[in-house]
């Protein structure tokens, strides 16, 4: 075992460890019966932390009016003095499923992000709102991940 990865650590996102390239398509506008998609490319690459028990990934999207780097627990390299609102969650048959309380636009939403996979070289993620609670899902961004480095 390499020397910075204790025996404890959690493997639950162990998947996601590599570099990866992302084909975005996300909703213009949210919850706001948005029916138009942009899509565009990216990269990923994550490694481990804190001896395995953190993970940080990096991104670099390529929206149409620019390219920005995100790092997760989503520090945004746009906005750096504000981090999104923690989410909580865990694995089951296969599908990591997290939630988060936050706000869009001074309203109250709920956020799920779902991450599942067919195969070691590819992920998707899907990132969802609610403002009712959880009663009814708006899915208003999916990330597929293609490996760049298969095993």
């Amino acid at each position: 075992m390499p020397l910075h990865l204790l025996p404890s650590a959690p493997t639950d996102f162990d998947f996601v460890i590599g570099d990866w390239s992302v084909k975005h398509r996300r909703l213009e506008q949210r919850l706001v019966n948005c029916q138009d998609w942009i899509e565009f490319d990216g990269e990923m690459t994550t490694h481990k932390i804190l001896g395995g028990f953190g993970n940080v990934e990096y991104n670099r999207l390529q929206f149409p009016d620019g390219d920005f780097r995100r790092a997760i627990w989503w520090l945004d390299g746009r906005c750096p003095d504000r981090l999104d609102v923690p989410v909580k969650g865990r694995f089951k048959d296969g599908v990591g499923s997290f939630f988060a309380e936050d706000t869009l636009n001074g309203v109250a939403i709920k956020a799920r992000f779902l991450w599942s996979r067919s195969d070691p070289d590819t992920l998707r993620r899907e990132q969802e709102f609610s403002v009712d609670e959880g009663r009814t899902w708006e899915t208003n961004w999916t990330m597929d991940f293609s490996r760049t480095d298969p095993a």
